[in-house]
């Protein structure tokens, strides 16, 4: 069923979120909960902000695209945490905050006496989100991380690529915005244990926990067999056909899990007798004589052009497609049927769009409500809804405490 054109319910509407994040992870979590309506209060340093405004290029009227990928949703509040006044400012704001998410080394907060201890001190309901490299504990807990680095640490790059081959990246962040979904999840269910507790919790996540975590069916391999996992290129090694096939004018991919879909990929390419080949006809011979099935198949779609192979297998009732790029994905009829690329009015950023939610309630999507934020734009408006006159504001404003 098609996705309404209307928002969702802001399910957290009345939540309020401090974010201390930057980069991707913890900004991607925030970006979460700003979608699902609370509010979310990004605390960046004055004059100069999240990093990842100045990721460039590419960028988007002069500010880094990853940044705006994932900071929709949000107010950006200038305050420098280096200066005490700094610091009471976000001591005062967690008073009445439900969330506070931090991606800071381990320690570094605490040593400015903004650790959840002190925190849940003056607020015991603040649910308190604590996302760093490798963890809390452990002889690498001060080490900074970023998203290739842990993709290596956690065996992903050793499985990814092919084997004659130097190890690859997976391309998207998968490390990063992983950790902000687990992070996501964990303040959710934190805030649905204070319903009834009335008492908040501290949350902790973690990118190196996130890459074993995707690394589970290859540690299960190497747990239950002693297997190994190798780069296979687009490969599957459990099941076949579950790879890409050349065709006249590039490449497909065809997937393949049980004996029925095999049955329907041999009809599409005039094989049928494929499917019945004692080599052939379970997915154990398959996976076993893979080599050769792969070369069967190829000399059927290497026939055809990538369409004309897609549209044989759709007929067919066969899993196939075409290997997209990005300006494909962004004009593909079947993604902007179901609106996955929406207009976000922003002042700063003429015809401005972000990627939707892949997720709806009830049919509904998630609301959209504000651009990624000029840096600094909401300061003074928070500052005076947390309680500081005009005047003050001014002050901290000569004192360069925010921006």
């Amino acid at each position: 069923m098609r996705r309404k054109n209307h928002s969702m319910p802001d399910i957290l509407k009345g939540v309020t979120v401090l974010d201390l994040t930057q980069n991707i992870a913890g900004p991607f979590c925030t970006q979460l909960l700003g979608d699902f309506g609370a509010e979310v209060l990004k605390v960046e340093r004055p004059g100069s902000g999240d990093d990842a405004r100045k990721w460039t290029p590419p960028a988007w009227h002069g500010v880094g695209t990853a940044f705006l990928a994932v900071n929709r949703n949000k107010k950006s509040v200038g305050v420098d945490l280096n200066a005490p006044e700094g610091r009471e400012i976000i001591r005062r704001l967690a008073d009445k905050a439900d969330v506070l998410v931090h991606s800071t080394r381990p320690g570094s907060l605490e040593s400015r006496g903004l650790g959840y201890d002190d925190l849940k001190a003056g607020n015991p309901g603040l649910v308190y989100c604590a996302i760093s490299a490798f963890g809390e504990s452990g002889p690498l807990v001060r080490d900074p991380g970023y998203d290739p680095l842990i993709q290596a640490f956690t065996g992903i790059m050793s499985v990814t690529g092919h084997p004659d081959r130097p190890p690859a990246r997976v391309g998207v962040s998968i490390i990063d915005m992983g950790t902000g979904l687990w992070a996501f999840s964990g303040v959710l269910a934190a805030l649905y244990r204070r319903r009834e507790t009335g008492l908040g919790g501290k949350v902790a996540a973690s990118l190196m926990e996130t890459g074993v975590n995707w690394m589970s069916i290859f540690l299960a391999h190497y747990m239950g067999a002693g297997h190994i996992g190798a780069r296979m290129g687009d490969v599957t090694p459990m099941t076949s056909p579950y790879e890409s096939f050349k065709t006249q004018d590039g490449a497909v991919l065809i997937t393949a899990a049980n004996e029925k879909l095999f049955a329907n990929v041999c009809r599409a390419l005039g094989v049928p007798e494929l499917a019945q080949d004692s080599r052939f006809n379970s997915n154990s011979q398959r996976v076993l004589n893979r080599p050769e099935l792969h070369a069967l198949l190829e000399a059927r779609t290497s026939r055809v052009t990538s369409d004309e192979c897609v549209a044989l297998m759709r007929q067919a009732g066969a899993p196939c497609s075409t290997i997209n790029t990005v300006d494909a994905v962004y004009r593909n009829e079947q993604v902007n049927a179901m609106g996955m690329i929406r207009p976000l009015a922003a002042p700063d950023l003429p015809d401005f769009k972000t990627v939707d939610l892949p997720v709806s309630i009830d049919d509904e999507k998630a609301s959209l409500r504000l651009p990624p934020p000029v840096l600094g734009f909401h300061t003074d408006a928070v500052l005076v809804g947390a309680g500081y006159t005009m005047q003050e504001v001014a002050a901290l404003r000569a004192a360069k405490v925010i921006g």
